[in-house]
């Protein structure tokens, strides 16, 4: 099968590499000129690397790379290079218009039973089905950046994605050697839903004063076990790019009061503190700038990793009662798609559903806000004495 991808930024071509590197001969352009040759020297430097460290052979290395057509510019919207792939992957910007304007025109060049995908990681999937004649081969399948090193990919068919289309897509991509799940098609899917409190609750930390970034960062990390605190994984992500996902799944969801964005963080994006690419964002990353020092205090480090946690399991628990995922693709969604130590329905089993649950009942009695309601999968396992966990 030759696998098309559209776009030719960091995801695109790296999608096309673990094609590639599985045995495809890929095609990838972009509208953009002088992209695609960017993306060629990009991936010959990356593969290069891993010749030097042994990873790879050279022979190999130039096989994959001889395997990719990188095409310029596709001018006038000329897709013709894609009319022999199997399945096309899009990974061009977030834009619902644009994406629908590409399926539409891909739907009439591609063979009939070819595969539409997308690589979006917040638009709805239906809305960009709708748009070829066959809505029926459109899925979502979203990788993790970066591609060729991230195990994780969420399947992801809307509602008219033909159950032939999703089996076929999913077996596709398990055959690269990811690791596949299997998705409801709801705003941020699954592992961007589920990660919000991980970023949210602790800006409600940060901005009723309970512990400063650093402080919270340590608490995470030394006590819950994170490889990454949020705030520095905020600030290496970009701060604009997880503000703009954090609005998206609240907008989907419909304002649901529990995926509100912080205003502190709308306003780090505003003054251009965007992270580590801006050398500014929750810490100075400037040459000469000293990193704030955490308070290790571990009491005050338990409080802070129990409410978050707290909020991240009762995330994953509704993403189960509502059906997003099955327990165990939820758990190995968020170990290999954003590295967490443990997956959180398991952990919630560890903890104690009734402990995890007082937790969540003491923060809605507290503040009164429909943030803290606890999922109705957490009083259904409370009373019944089950497990979450797979």
């Amino acid at each position: 099968m030759i696998v098309g991808v559209v776009g030719a930024g960091a995801m695109g071509s790296g999608i096309a590499q673990v094609a590639a590197a599985a045995g495809h001969r890929v095609v990838i352009s972009d509208s953009k000129a002088g992209a695609s040759g960017k993306a060629r020297e990009a991936m010959t430097a990356a593969l290069g690397k891993l010749v030097e460290k042994g990873k790879l052979t050279a022979p190999a290395r130039d096989e994959l790379l001889g395997r990719i057509s990188f095409v310029d510019a596709l001018l006038a919207r000329d897709l013709s290079i894609y009319k022999e792939c199997g399945i096309v992957i899009e990974a061009v910007v977030e834009d619902l218009a644009v994406k629908r304007t590409l399926f539409t025109a891909l739907g009439g060049v591609v063979a009939a039973d070819a595969i539409l995908a997308t690589n979006t990681s917040s638009l709805s999937v239906a809305s960009l089905a709708s748009a070829p004649v066959n809505p029926g081969r459109v899925i979502g399948i979203h990788f993790f950046n970066p591609a060729p090193v991230m195990p994780l990919v969420e399947i992801v068919p809307a509602l008219s994605t033909g159950s032939g289309v999703t089996a076929t897509a999913r077996a596709l991509v398990d055959s690269w050697r990811k690791t596949t799940v299997l998705a409801s098609d709801t705003p941020g899917f699954i592992v961007n839903r589920i990660a919000r409190p991980f970023y949210g609750e602790s800006l409600r930390l940060l901005e009723e004063g309970f512990a400063d970034c650093a402080t919270i960062d340590w608490a995470m990390r030394e006590i819950g076990g994170f490889r990454m605190g949020p705030f520095e994984l905020m600030d290496f992500i970009g701060n604009d790019v997880n503000y703009a996902v954090s609005s998206s799944v609240f907008e989907g969801m419909f304002y649901d009061p529990r995926y509100k964005p912080a205003l502190t963080q709308r306003r780090l994006v505003e003054s251009g503190r965007l992270g580590r690419k801006t050398g500014l964002g929750y810490y100075d990353y400037r040459d000469g700038a000293d990193m704030p020092k955490p308070n290790e205090d571990r009491a005050l480090g338990q409080q802070l990793f129990d409410r978050v946690i707290a909020m991240l399991i009762n995330e994953a628990a509704d993403a189960l009662y509502l059906r997003i995922a099955s327990a165990g693709d939820i758990d190995t969604a968020m170990t290999k798609g954003v590295n967490y130590p443990k997956g959180l329905l398991a952990w919630c089993d560890e903890i104690g559903v009734a402990e995890v649950l007082a937790r969540l009942e003491s923060l809605h009695a507290h503040y009164g806000e429909d943030r803290y309601r606890p999922s109705p999968m957490l009083r259904n396992a409370a009373r019944s004495g089950a497990k979450l966990g797979a």
